[in-house]
């Protein structure tokens, strides 16, 4: 196991702000479902499983923090990306941590929605009724 993937680079929730305020990138790597149900605002959405396909949409030029729910999908994200030369790094407690921190999401009244499958067909329940 390389330093890298024991440690990927972690910047707390300041430091994002700061970041994206100077033109870094921000990445959501989470799945369909918790994306529309809310996402950091300026975010881009490519799921994990399309990032090896769709990394041609991230510029390789500025830095670029990525972001799930609570860290494992965004660790593997960084990880990768950090291997291929990006300058790139996880948000501390993914957006778990920006909900709880009180930070806003997209659309008005988003939250953070649960992961996994299950998680996906209650989110359609509750949108269809």
């Amino acid at each position: 196991m390389s330093e890298a993937e024991a440690t990927p680079k972690e910047v707390s929730r300041a430091e994002a702000r700061e970041m994206l305020d100077q033109g870094a990138q921000l990445v959501d790597v989470r799945v369909d479902h918790e994306w529309e149900t809310g996402h950091l605002p300026g975010a881009v959405h490519i799921p994990l499983a399309e990032l090896p396909a769709r990394v041609g949409e991230v510029d390789k030029d500025r830095p670029v923090i990525l972001y799930c729910r609570g860290g494992n999908r965004s660790t593997m994200a960084t990880v990768a990306l950090t291997e291929a030369g990006f300058d790139a790094a996880k948000l501390t407690e993914g957006a778990v941590g920006w909900e709880e921190e009180g930070l806003p999401f997209e659309p008005e009244g988003g939250y953070v929605a649960e992961s996994g499958e299950a998680a996906a067909i209650l989110e359609a329940r509750k949108r269809s009724s």
